[in-house]
């Protein structure tokens, strides 16, 4: 049995200036998961929390350190994790915290507790409960570290920078300076991070963000809420086919959706459980991301949604499971990366939009969708 991981780095429009860089955070990603899984010990939510944690430090993504900074320039994250048992913890509006995915994960565990008194377990903590919670947990008090440390100079950089495009704006004035080098577009660094993973066929994702440049403090984003950002659900005979996916794009367009947890009941309902008929993730995929999502968002008044999709699929083969990662996305570009104990050296891909497509089918309101796979 082996263990498989895929991360991402958000769908977006990921320029050429960072992509080494990006491409090697992705990468080690990969690797230090793969090297947790080693262990006998270890959990498919252990390799997820790995994968993320090394997102969440590397400052050329939008999670953890050097995050984009909120209106009052602070970063403020949200983060959560869910295994294929429906076990789920999130954290949003956070700082003050190195990892938020460390301190979503010791809420998941926290919630397995019995509690003395029946009390129900959150799903979720955000702002001062979520960073009081982390500083009294054994796991993650190790992590609290002041604000103002997780503020890179990159992040300041293009805080400074757009707050005064705001300020100008809102005086109705011109600003005549010069675009940044980096961030050039105020959404170029929006994108959350997440992994998949199927350890043992045990099902397990993530995602991890630093929300929106110039957000309102104690703004929540998807990758805090149950359903939006992240779901997992396990292989089982009657199933046929386990899943894990992580969400990246515009927050309140894919909250609103449930884009996550409608990708999982998909699978549910689609599935074929009593018949020798194939299950199609791509078609799946492709009627939830643009009938759940993409047609939805329009009709709320967003001419263009935001949205990628990192799905990874585990099915019963002849002599082996079946391990599939799939991409979908909106956006122009989507970074990944993907490995197995099989096949340990990681790939890392920019994956790009063909400048050419505009359309799936003449119906599908101009929506360009574009999908792709990968045999693990």
């Amino acid at each position: 049995m082996h263990t498989f991981v895929a991360v991402h780095g958000g769908a977006g429009s990921h320029g050429s200036s960072t992509e080494r860089e990006l491409k090697q955070a992705l990468r080690l990603a990969c690797k230090k998961a793969l090297d947790s899984s080693s262990l006998t010990s270890r959990s498919s939510l252990d390799v997820v929390e790995v994968a993320i944690t090394v997102l969440e430090d590397d400052p050329v993504l939008n999670a953890g350190y050097g995050s984009n900074l909120s209106l009052e320039g602070t970063v403020e994250c949200d983060a959560a994790i869910m295994d294929g048992n429906y076990h789920f913890g999130s954290v949003g509006a956070i700082s003050g915290v190195k990892n938020p995915i460390q301190v979503a994960r010791a809420l998941l565990q926290h919630s397995q507790i019995s509690d003395p008194l029946g009390r129900v377990p959150p799903l979720t903590l955000v702002g001062s409960g979520a960073h009081a919670f982390a500083s009294k947990n054994p796991h993650t008090s190790s992590g609290i570290v002041d604000k103002g440390s997780m503020v890179s100079a990159g992040a300041r950089d293009r805080w400074h920078y757009w707050k005064k495009k705001l300020t100008s704006a809102k005086m109705g004035d011109s600003d005549p300076s010069q675009p940044l080098e980096i961030g050039q577009n105020l959404h170029d660094l929006q994108d959350t991070v997440g992994a998949v993973t199927s350890r043992f066929g045990e099902m397990a994702s993530g995602v991890s963000s630093g929300g929106l440049l110039l957000k309102m403090e104690g703004r929540c984003g998807e990758a805090a809420v149950f359903g939006a950002g992240c779901w997992a659900q396990n292989f089982s005979p009657g199933a046929r086919i386990g899943m894990a996916c992580s969400i990246s794009g515009t927050g309140e367009y894919i909250t609103r959706s449930g884009l996550a947890r409608a990708l999982g009941k998909a699978f549910e309902v689609l599935e074929p459980i009593n018949s020798d008929e194939d299950v199609d993730p791509h078609a799946i995929i492709q009627k939830v991301l643009i009938h759940e999502f993409w047609k939805p968002s329009q009709d709320l008044g967003e001419s263009n949604p935001s949205a990628g999709i990192l799905l990874m699929t585990y099915e019963d083969g002849d002599d082996e499971p079946i391990v599939r990662v799939w991409c979908a996305f909106t956006t122009p570009t989507m970074a990944i990366a993907y490995a197995s104990t099989k096949n340990p050296s990681p790939k890392a891909l920019i994956l790009r939009r063909p400048k050419e497509m505009t359309r799936i089918r003449p119906d599908d309101n101009l929506a360009p969708v574009y999908m792709t796979a990968f045999s693990l």
